[in-house]
């Protein structure tokens, strides 16, 4: 994978982790943090459509990688609630 074909999956990441704090209505910081929850969100989704025998939905090809959309979205999102829950339950933890 050469250097175009890493800022591309870079890009992909970031919009697909931007997605998804915005289906979620909670972001937790800028582009870098939208790029790490669009990685985690790619191997949360496919872990969950791995277990329900679902397919790969809209995958792209970018380097001799697969990076799946619609799942990355769907556990960017998944991911992006969960942080909120632990968020919230740390703040009413504060005195």
């Amino acid at each position: 994978m050469g250097l175009i074909e890493f800022l591309i999956l870079l890009i992909v990441a970031a919009v697909c982790g931007g997605i998804g704090q915005s289906l979620a209505g909670y972001t937790t910081g800028g582009c870098l943090t939208s790029i790490v929850v669009g990685f985690i969100g790619s191997y949360l989704g496919l872990l969950i459509a791995r277990n329900l025998g679902l397919p790969e939905l809209f995958a792209l090809q970018i380097g001799g990688q697969t990076f799946p959309i619609i799942w990355s979205i769907i556990g960017a999102t998944l991911f992006t609630f969960i942080l909120a829950l632990l968020n919230r339950a740390f703040v009413r933890r504060r005195p």
